[in-house]
């Protein structure tokens, strides 16, 4: 694992220098840079020992694949910060507001201040391809085409990507026919566009692809980075043409949705077969499909998603051995976030009956309000209570957010802290948020009014966005919440 965020423009000298500066650190003595070469070449002073430790502590296996990421990111990386920055000519500006870039200012009201411009200049798409193939314009692309046809593969745009990138990403106008999209990219990829092209955004690793765009997504929700309007059609082009369906980045930005018709097309041209197509060879620290799926399994069953539970173990997705050595089996796992109802799909689907555990028996009856269940397991485990205390501190916020209200109550009697940190999008020992804050902001109200009056402290601000449960109401428009909480917030 990492230990160093990757820079948003990595530079190999950049990595040299840190290299000589551990090495020169760790022969004058310096315990802390002798203590990281000693977690991977115990003894070794060398300089190549050092540049090791850099590559790794980067996440990267040796200091050649850190040298070939670099090498790979100066080719194909963009950096979000250019969709935010206006561009000097009309065509270029047009193309920025109308894609889709995964930058903070993605929205339907850049995307109608695109449209308001191509109204009022419809010439931009004539001489530009890229406006052309953002505009889904068949006749503009084809005689440019027809001029210039290495044009489907030159960079372009504000963004310095190719045509039918500009396609792929464009959310100009909901109404495009699907006729017009399609015979764009049919001409684009006639014309030589490769349908795996990519980019990796800002350094990152994982590459925003065709793909990715076309089943569009993320953590700013549908509304700012919705799907293309024809994606499922669009998609089947691309798969048909050669893109390769493993894409983990379009697994991420589609995790937090229950929809899986991105996953079942994908299935159909070999998603989890196959070494992970030319961007894996590109980044071979990119995970292999079978792990890709493996850790969407994980997610759905956190997240009560039983429909893409049931769609991955169709198609083969191991839902039995455990997520990590020593760590609990997919079933244990359902049953530590309160979920029977996906514990008895995985035993339908074969899974093991998992072994008698009081700790993760304990946690399943409170997410579940079974207070019969609870008191039992206090009385005669009372060890049990202290483990789960112990391991789990932040759980009282894991479960304002999947869990009725009578949880937080049973909590709350076996000792946890109302007012702890943790977070609420996966059962990770975190200190991001409390559970008021959930529940202001899911505009749970019967959940915010049992927290009060459990203790919870309406003043404790949040560790990423330092704001009150108060705050996360009103910017998430709960007028319920909000009025519960306004009287006793400061």
């Amino acid at each position: 694992m990492p230990t160093l965020d990757m820079p948003e423009r990595p530079d190999l000298g950049s990595f040299r220098r840190q290299a000589r500066s551990l090495q020169r650190a760790a022969q004058s003595g310096d315990h802390t840079a002798l203590a990281r070469l000693a977690r991977h070449l115990p003894g070794d002073l060398r300089l190549a020992a050092a540049q090791l430790v850099i590559a790794r502590e980067y996440g990267f296996a040796s200091w050649p694949r850190l040298k070939r990421y670099v090498a790979t990111v100066a080719e194909h990386g963009w950096e979000t910060r250019l969709g935010t920055t206006p561009a000097a000519g009309p065509a270029d500006e047009f193309c920025r507001l109308a894609c889709l870039s995964y930058s903070r200012d993605d929205g339907p009201g850049r995307w109608a201040q695109a449209r308001q411009l191509l109204a009022e200049r419809p010439e931009l798409t004539r001489t530009h391809i890229w406006a052309a193939a953002t505009a889904a314009r068949p006749g503009d692309v084809a005689r440019l085409l027809a001029e210039r046809p290495g044009l489907a593969v030159e960079r372009g745009g504000p963004h310095r990507w190719r045509p039918l990138f500009h396609l792929v990403y464009s959310r100009l106008d909901p109404t495009v026919p699907a006729d017009d999209v399609l015979t764009v990219a049919r001409q684009l990829l006639d014309a030589g566009a490769d349908p795996n092209e990519g980019y990796l955004f800002d350094a990152l690793p994982s590459p925003f692809t065709l793909i990715t765009g076309v089943f569009g997504h993320g953590e700013l929700g549908t509304r700012r980075q919705p799907s293309h309007p024809h994606q499922l059609a669009l998609g089947r082009l691309l798969l048909s043409r050669g893109a390769d369906p493993n894409d983990a980045q379009t697994l991420y930005n589609r995790m937090f949705d229950a929809d899986d018709s991105h996953l079942e097309l994908l299935f159909h041209h070999g998603l989890g077969a196959g070494s992970g197509g030319p961007w894996h060879t590109r980044i071979p620290e990119l995970d292999p499909p079978a792990r890709m799926l493996r850790l969407l399994s994980r997610w759905a069953i956190q997240h009560h998603q039983p429909a893409r539970v049931r769609l991955l173990a169709e198609h083969g997705v191991d839902l039995r051995t455990p997520y990590e050595e020593g760590g609990p089996t997919p079933v244990e796992l359902a049953h530590l976030n309160g979920d029977p109802g996906i514990a008895e799909l995985l035993l339908s689907l074969g899974a093991a009956v998992p072994g008698p555990d009081p700790v993760r028996d304990l946690i399943a009856a409170a997410f579940r309000a079974d207070r019969a269940a609870v008191e039992q397991i206090r009385d005669t485990r009372p060890e049990a209570v202290e483990q789960a205390r112990r391991t789990r501190p932040g759980l009282m916020v894991w479960a304002s957010t999947r869990a009725p209200a009578e949880t937080a109550t049973l909590l709350a009697e076996l000792g946890f802290d109302v007012n702890a940190y943790g977070r609420g999008d996966a059962p990770i020992e975190e200190p991001w948020e409390t559970a008021l804050h959930h529940a202001a902001g899911a505009g749970n109200v019967e959940l915010t009014r049992r927290l009060l009056e459990l203790g919870a402290d309406p003043t404790l601000r949040d560790k990423r966005f330092d704001a009150t449960p108060l705050g996360w109401a009103v910017h998430l428009g709960h007028t319920e919440t909000a009025s519960l909480l306004e009287p006793v917030t400061p």
